[in-house]
C-alpha cells in the first residue's frame, strides 16, 4: 500500500537517477559467475554502506572536497585529468569504480583494479612549489582512499540509519584491501585510526588557489538531469554536511554557508527513503540474485 502511495514520487527520483548515472555504460557484469561473493560478500558491512544511493553520493562529493585540500593528490588531478571539462564523467567513472570493486565478482574486481594500477603508473608530475607526485604514491593513494570511505560511512550515517561502532571499525577494516590492492600502505583500519590519521595529515593540507578554483567547478556541476541547480545544490549542501569538524573552516566555509548545508542534510534525510523505494533493483539486489541471498538481508547488520 505504501509502494502505491509514494509511486508518483518515486518515478521521477527514479529518473533523474538514471539520467545522472546510467546504467549499462561501464561494462561490468554483476550477474556472473553464480555463487562468487566478490571481495566482500553479503556478509559484509560494506555491501550494505555501499549500496545507499543519497549516502555514496554525498559522501562521494564530500570526499572530493577534502582531496582538494591535499596539494598533491590534487595536482595528479589538476593535471592529468579533464575534470574542467567532464566533471559528471569524472563521478561516474569513480562510480563505476566502486560499485564494481564493491559487488562484481572476484576475478572483474581484480581487472578493475589491475586497469586503475596502470593508469596510475603514469600519473606523475610535480605541484605548482615543486613538490614531485605520483599517482601511485602509497600515501597519496591512502589519502584518497581515507576521505572516500569516511565520506561513505558518514554519508550513510546521516542519510540512510545509524552505524555502531564495532560495524564502522569493520568496515573500514573491509574495504582498506582495496586499497591496499591499489599500492595503499599504512590504511587505517577503525574509526579510531581514520580520526588519528586526519589529525596527522592536517599539517600537509592548504586551501590554494588550485583548491579554490576545484571547488568553483563542484559548485558548478550540472547533471543530466531535470532542475539540475536544486539537485546539485542539495547533494553539495549534504555533502559540506558530513566533513569533519576542521575541514569547513580550512575550506572557506562560512555561517550561511553552514547553515545551508544543514538545511540540505535535513531535506536529504528526509528524501532518502523515497530513493531507497524507487531503486529496487540497483547492483547490490544483483550481487545477492548472483550469490543466492536476498537483498532484504542487507537491511541487517551481519553477526561474526
Amino acid at each position: 500500500m505504501l509502494r502505491t502511495l509514494v509511486r508518483p514520487a518515486t518515478q521521477p527520483i527514479r529518473r533523474w537517477v538514471l539520467g545522472a548515472f546510467p546504467r549499462g555504460q561501464s561494462g561490468l557484469d554483476y550477474d556472473h559467475p553464480a555463487g562468487d561473493p566478490g571481495l566482500f560478500g553479503p556478509e559484509s558491512v560494506t555491501w550494505r554502506i555501499h549500496g545507499d544511493f543519497p549516502g555514496m553520493l554525498a559522501g562521494g562529493l564530500s570526499s572530493l572536497m577534502l582531496q582538494a585540500l591535499h596539494p598533491r593528490a590534487l595536482a595528479g588531478v589538476y593535471d592529468h585529468s579533464n575534470f574542467r571539462e567532464d566533471l559528471v564523467g569524472r563521478l561516474r567513472r569513480t562510480t563505476a569504480f566502486v560499485a564494481g570493486t564493491t559487488y562484481v565478482a572476484t576475478a572483474q574486481a581484480g581487472q578493475l583494479i589491475a586497469r586503475v594500477r596502470e593508469i596510475h603508473r603514469h600519473i606523475r608530475g610535480s605541484t605548482a612549489d615543486g613538490q614531485a607526485y605520483a599517482a601511485d604514491d602509497p600515501d597519496l593513494l591512502t589519502w584518497v582512499h581515507v576521505t572516500e570511505a569516511h565520506g561513505f560511512l558518514q554519508g550513510y550515517r546521516r542519510y540512510c540509519r545509524a552505524v555502531p561502532e564495532p560495524m564502522a571499525d569493520r568496515y573500514y577494516d573491509e574495504v582498506r584491501r582495496v586499497a591496499e590492492a591499489l599500492g595503499a600502505t599504512q590504511v587505517p583500519a577503525s574509526q579510531a585510526q581514520v580520526q588519528a590519521y586526519f589529525a596527522a595529515m592536517q599539517p600537509q593540507l592548504r586551501f590554494d588557489a588550485r583548491s579554490r578554483e576545484v571547488m568553483e567547478i563542484l559548485a558548478r556541476i550540472r547533471l543530466p538531469v531535470p532542475v539540475a541547480g536544486v539537485s546539485r545544490d542539495l547533494f553539495l549542501g549534504a555533502a559540506t554536511a558530513l566533513l569533519p569538524a576542521w575541514a569547513p573552516p580550512m575550506l572557506g566555509f562560512g555561517t550561511g554557508q553552514r547553515a545551508r548545508a544543514a538545511v540540505a542534510s535535513t531535506t536529504l534525510r528526509g528524501m532518502a527513503p523515497l530513493f531507497r523505494m524507487a531503486l529496487t533493483d540497483g547492483v547490490a539486489s544483483r550481487a545477492c540474485a548472483r550469490v543466492g541471498v536476498p537483498v532484504a538481508d542487507l537491511r541487517d547488520w551481519p553477526h561474526g
